[in-house]
């Protein structure tokens, strides 16, 4: 009570210059007084000077008409899956002007901002009538009240999953081309999901996923790539993919979902996709052929290549290395042999083959001219 009165003096001479709603009457001097409740503050505040209010001078009483937005928020968030949620706002510069002036004006420091007590306040009746929990770091979805114009906008928390592919057929590409009209974006020409046409193992997968959780635009991180002849076989390549906007955030994924040519593996919801991407292992095999008949004899030097990592330098003649753990071979004919070898991830295998900036390499070796015709991917293991 003796808090209470200290707050009296100031608290009559806002009223006697300013008409202010209970919401934004209270707010000035709650965090004072230690009160969750605005709106209480300023009803007991006016009774004790018997005044009431027409239009509020701050708010010009947006705080006691909530409802149109309260069925904004609800209509713009019918089709998204969640159970937590926060609330931004976009407020007219006027109204936080006005605010600005009485906080100024009567030296109030430390309180909440007419733009804070309008997104608390559209918080908790949102929360009363739906159930929902606001989270303040990590909401599933987020609403943006546009007071300018009066419409909502809702942003969902994107997903993460895991899982592998397998590539049945050639001829077909890992990566989908980007949209033509907005360059992978998101327009309306491609429905927002960044490309237009599913004709890829991207776009297969990202076909299925927006299918499952709806979304915009699905992000992929790759472990490792392949040529659009090549074929992906074994427990196949894994991959991340991360979906923006989703709709639904728990369905049930099938271990096995076929999609020709593209089957998908043990797809799972993660917590996140890796920042980096991790160490992996190829094992690849590879259909060379020689411009001459070869020597079996010189076949064995193959085996070599394994004793020491293989350099391999980019165009700008920076170097890396890579372990070949494991070769084998096998003549198929005069001038031609296949070749299986287990090798760390982002080995260029047609450079390798056929001596474009590799040492050692395939043509090196055996002191011919070689040529990879063909490679696919037996596996490809995490390490």
């Amino acid at each position: 009570m003796t808090n209470f009165k200290k707050i009296l003096p100031a608290a009559e001479e806002i009223i006697k210059k300013h008409d202010l709603c209970d919401n934004c009457l209270g707010r000035l001097f709650s965090k004072q007084l230690h009160l969750n409740s605005n709106k209480l503050l300023g009803e007991k505040i006016r009774r004790h000077f018997k005044s009431s209010s027409t239009k509020c001078y701050v708010c010009k009483n947006l705080l006691s008409n909530l409802n149109p937005y309260l069925n904004l928020m609800l209509d713009s968030s019918s089709n998204f899956e969640y159970t937590t949620m926060l609330v931004g706002a976009m407020i007219k510069p006027s109204i936080i002007d006005r605010d600005d002036h009485i906080r100024s004006k009567y030296k109030l420091r430390g309180i909440d901002s007419i733009k804070t007590d309008i997104t608390k306040e559209l918080g908790k009746q949102f929360t009363r009538k739906t159930k929902k929990k606001i989270d303040f770091l990590d909401p599933e979805i987020t609403f943006t009240i546009n007071f300018k114009d009066d419409t909502c906008s809702v942003r969902s928390k994107s997903i993460s999953l895991q899982g592998r592919y397998l590539k049945t057929q050639r001829g077909f590409a890992q990566k989908q081309k980007p949209c033509s009209n907005c360059s992978g974006k998101g327009c309306r020409v491609c429905n927002y999901h960044g490309i237009s046409e599913f004709d890829s193992v991207e776009g297969k997968i990202s076909e299925y996923l927006f299918s499952k959780f709806g979304g915009t635009t699905v992000k992929f991180t790759w472990v490792g790539g392949e040529d659009k002849s090549s074929l992906v076989l074994g427990s196949g390549r894994p991959f991340f993919a991360k979906i923006q906007n989703p709709f639904k955030r728990k369905v049930s994924i099938p271990k096995k979902i076929k999609i020709d040519p593209v089957v998908i593996l043990d797809c799972r919801l993660i917590r996140e996709s890796p920042k980096n991407l991790p160490p992996f292992l190829s094992l690849v095999e590879i259909q060379v052929s020689a411009q001459n008949e070869l020597d079996t004899n010189k076949l064995k030097k193959l085996k070599e290549v394994v004793k020491n990592p293989v350099v391999i330098y980019d165009k700008s003649g920076k170097r890396t290395e890579k372990q070949i753990s494991s070769l084998r071979y096998k003549k198929t004919s005069k001038d031609g042999f296949s070749l299986t070898i287990l090798v760390e991830g982002g080995f260029p295998i047609k450079r390798f083959v056929e001596s474009q900036d590799v040492n050692p390499s395939i043509s090196q070796i055996l002191g011919a001219s070689c040529f990879c015709t063909q490679f696919d991917f037996s596996d490809v293991v995490l390490k």
